[in-house]
């Protein structure tokens, strides 16, 4: 019997986008999943896994380009493998906006991208201001006031429902 692997790539900001890809390891158990940061991954030998999941977070209403990059250079092996996404994003705190339809930055992906995933999640991410450099503390701070989020920069506030996590990455189990 062959041996279950996943493939868990990430681009992350501040590091929401990667814990969400170490829970799902732990759900998937993790001596069946790599975790590679996509930023890093210059080459990937998509022969020695079942399933791809790539997660990638939103800064300032945006996908990091180098995403882009990487599905432009391996979009033939993604729409033949197994292959799932996920973003991370702040907007997705609200109810209507956690779903590829509700989620805009998802849609823009769709038109945006060549590669069309299996299956797409939508999680809320991680408001850490404390850590943020006093520009995007500033910046992201005038974003939450407008849509009537938390604007105390001292805080740190994690949204992930990590139940739609579970959820998200038992359906990819199923669909092997």
């Amino acid at each position: 019997m062959h041996e279950k692997k996943y493939l868990i790539l990430y681009s992350t900001q501040e590091g929401q986008t990667y814990k969400i890809a170490q829970y799902m390891a732990q759900e998937l158990g993790e001596s069946h999943c790599n975790l590679i940061n996509l930023h890093e991954a210059h080459t990937v030998d998509f022969g020695l896994y079942h399933t791809l999941i790539i997660g990638a977070s939103i800064r300032y209403g945006r996908f990091n380009k180098k995403l882009y990059r990487f599905i432009d250079r391996h979009l033939a092996q993604l729409n033949a493998a197994d292959a799932y996404f996920y973003s991370v994003n702040l907007t997705a705190r609200k109810e209507g906006k956690d779903t590829p339809e509700g989620s805009v930055y998802i849609q823009t992906f769709l038109k945006k991208s060549p590669w069309k995933p299996k299956k797409i999640g939508v999680f809320a991410g991680a408001l850490l201001y404390p850590r943020y450099s006093w520009f995007d503390r500033m910046m992201i701070q005038l974003i939450m006031r407008m849509t009537k989020g938390e604007t105390d920069t001292s805080k740190e506030v994690e949204y992930t429902n990590w139940e739609k996590v579970t959820q998200f990455t038992k359906s990819i189990e199923k669909s092997l």
